[in-house]
């Protein structure tokens, strides 16, 4: 056997480090990755179509529509009072939150108020519809990441407001409470009590999430720089509610823009985060929650007593013209725009929902992320898909 010379082995070396520099050089072909649109990932009927380069995100392509309802055009054929049973199903875990802007924009254009015990009542109702919504994200974050106790955590305690909302207008998950003029019916008695020990129940459920998953390192280090949204981009996009908030925007339709609810005569803050990223969006909900129990028991100590409903004819007809109302509701900002030429039911409506401009986001962000943050990103910013689809 003949002996390999030290020339030979350098000519050897030297070859294979040359092939070697020839494969890093050669372009590898993108891969078409579709994420749903029946995925654990996308939180419902979505459909991501994302085009990778190894594991990286080269461009990201939402899909929407599988889940069209036609709400927009079903309540051009409902009379007034049959529209609030539609549209608490858009963003079905916010269900009374979505009845409350579209009531006030009737009112509006019939140039009534409801009296102003129903106004309080409604902005508590408002509130644990929050409770409930943003509970839910919080136990299903960790899920995301594999971590399973939180969202038991979550279903266990959110029960406990569901059955507020029950016991208050009789349905668990679409209310159907909200009247032009003010409220299907009073509280039932024991029923502030109740939600005083119920409030007290979520703060202890807040502390036990901030325990399991603030500092944990995993949760840390898949959410902390991951998915940053800078705060122009945000407001470029038409990002709303604790998505925007936790991008260091300071704005909140609850404080900045004047409605006839009572968040006004409670004092409570507005949190905000500097970072924008998948952390910050998580810590902005939690601090939200907590405040959320702060003011529904402010509103309960000072709740006016006195009727429920204004005097309205007993046939609704909204007199003609152009109403735009909106919200800040668990997702972001939820709005109606309606158009009335005089009859029992609306001529047009368009509907504002948050998520829909929350996801509008995602070909600019997701790119250039890896395969396994996508899913921390999506969970992040919490979208529902009822309402993008309407």
């Amino acid at each position: 056997m003949t002996a390999i010379t030290d020339r030979q082995q350098l000519a050897y070396i030297a070859g294979q480090a040359a092939e070697a520099r020839v494969n890093v050089e050669l372009e590898t072909e993108g891969m078409l990755l579709n994420i749903g649109p029946q995925h654990p990932a996308t939180h419902g009927t979505l459909r991501i179509v994302v085009q990778l380069d190894g594991e990286q995100v080269i461009a990201a392509d939402p899909v929407c529509g599988y889940m069209h309802r036609g709400y927009e055009k079903l309540v051009e054929v409902r009379k007034y009072p049959q529209i609030n049973t539609l549209v608490n199903r858009i963003d079905w875990l916010g269900h009374f939150a979505n009845e409350v802007p579209f009531v006030l924009a009737a009112e509006q254009l019939m140039e009534i108020e409801a009296p102003e015990r129903a106004q309080w009542i409604r902005t508590i109702l408002f509130e644990l519809s929050r409770i409930a919504n943003i509970a839910l994200f919080l136990g299903d974050m960790g899920v995301q990441l594999g971590a399973l106790t939180p969202v038991f955590f979550a279903f266990r305690d959110r029960e406990h407001v569901l059955n507020l909302m029950e016991a208050a207008s009789g349905g668990r998950f679409h209310p159907n409470f909200n009247r032009i003029g003010g409220l299907k019916d009073d509280l039932p008695k024991g029923w502030i009590d109740e939600t005083r020990q119920a409030m007290e129940r979520i703060r202890r459920f807040c502390d036990e999430l901030e325990t399991l998953l603030m500092g944990n390192e995993i949760f840390e280090a898949r959410t902390r720089g991951i998915g940053v949204i800078p705060p122009e981009i945000a407001q470029s996009y038409g990002l709303s509610g604790p998505n925007l908030r936790a991008s260091g925007v300071d704005w909140d339709l609850r404080r900045d823009v004047p409605t006839p609810l009572a968040w006004q005569h409670v004092d409570w803050k507005v949190w905000t985060h500097p970072d924008g990223d998948s952390f910050a969006r998580y810590w902005v909900r939690l601090q939200e929650t907590r405040e959320a129990t702060r003011i529904v028991d402010q509103l309960l100590d000072g709740l006016p007593s006195g009727p429920i409903m204004a005097k309205v004819p007993r046939i609704i007809k909204v007199p003609e013209g152009e109403a735009w109302v909106s919200t800040e509701n668990p997702l972001g900002e939820m709005g109606y725009y309606i158009v009335s030429k005089g009859d029992t039911g609306p001529f047009r409506v368009k509907i504002r929902s948050a998520s829909f401009n929350n996801i509008s986001i995602l070909p600019w962000l997701l790119k250039g992320v890896y395969v396994p943050d996508i899913i921390t990103i999506l969970g992040s910013l919490y979208f529902i898909l009822g309402d993008i689809d309407r």
